[in-house]
């Protein structure tokens, strides 16, 4: 069974000649000023969230599956706090993979507007969520992988609030330039005795 460093050199590396296809996301959130339903972070994460989506290759082709719970709280500071639980199906039934994550979201100001300073542990340096109308944006590196044997991907994380508490999540992933991959996901948020996994 290859390791997630050998799929990576597979599936990337032999891929040199489109190095110059595509950077970052030159796309600012202030696009979706003025649209609706706003999507305000410390009114939408608040509470449960269930999440279900696909995880796609650099072809377009579905590689993993999953279900996600979001339980998210806010501080009497306005600290943030996501913690995430998400079980990935790497094909037709097959067993669930259990991963976790725990977002620290911290009031911060950027050219003088009101943002979150983003952290989560295998986000190795805290990035910035920022938002506008009915959209919000991260862009971080993620380091995925077992302890001795991860790689870091470049995460262009894109959030837009469609119906009353609803929102699609679309984040694309590349590495050294090169797009390896997308995920897509709908979350939504639910009563607490709801069971999202």
């Amino acid at each position: 069974m290859k390791t997630s460093r050998q799929l990576f050199r597979t599936g990337v590396l032999g891929v040199t000649a489109a190095i110059a296809v595509a950077g970052c996301s030159s796309t600012q959130v202030d696009h979706a000023a003025g649209r609706s339903p706003k999507l305000i972070p410390q009114t939408f994460f608040d509470g449960k969230i269930c999440a279900d989506g696909v995880v796609r290759d650099r072809s377009g082709a579905e590689t993993r599956s999953f279900n996600a719970r979001i339980d998210a709280s806010w501080d009497e500071e306005g600290v943030g706090t996501l913690d995430e639980v998400f079980y990935f199906y790497d094909e037709p039934g097959a067993e669930a993979k259990r991963e976790t994550r725990v977002w620290t979201l911290t009031p911060a100001r950027k050219d003088g507007r009101e943002v979150l300073s983003a952290k989560a542990s295998d986000v190795p340096e805290a990035t910035t969520m920022e938002w506008a109308g009915n959209a919000i944006h991260m862009a971080y590196t993620l380091r995925y992988g077992e302890p001795g044997d991860t790689i870091d991907l470049d995460m262009d994380d894109w959030m837009f609030h469609v119906a009353d508490g609803v929102v699609v999540n679309e984040t694309r992933m590349t590495k050294f330039g090169i797009h390896v991959g997308q995920i897509l996901l709908v979350m939504r948020k639910v009563e607490p005795g709801v069971t999202c996994l």
